[in-house]
């Protein structure tokens, strides 16, 4: 059966958590994959590839999300949509220091 199931728990690291631009991206790459997306913060469930389900987690920066897919791309999808919140919507700074 192709009825993957995998999760993990990330933390949005971005300044402004994820607000618009953010969700649109993560909307955007969840609706590349064939698998359901969803996205979890303190026990509320939602659809990872609607812009609205996802704005209304208010997730700010230190938020815990636990980003779970199911089906046959599974693996990927989550791995893809993982690594975007990792690293901060490309809003995220590299290399920056105080002092």
């Amino acid at each position: 059966m192709s009825d993957n199931v995998v999760r993990k728990t990330v933390q949005v690291c971005n300044p402004q958590g994820m607000h618009a631009r953010p969700a649109d991206m993560f909307v955007k790459l969840a609706s590349q994959f064939e698998s359901q997306v969803d996205v979890i913060k303190d026990g509320n469930r939602v659809d990872g590839k609607s812009i609205l389900g996802v704005l209304t987690l208010v997730a700010e920066q230190g938020t815990d999300l636990t980003i779970e897919a199911r089906g046959r791309d599974a693996e990927d999808a989550l791995s893809a949509l993982a690594g975007l919140v990792e690293q901060g919507f490309d809003e995220v700074q590299a290399g920056t220091h105080d002092g």
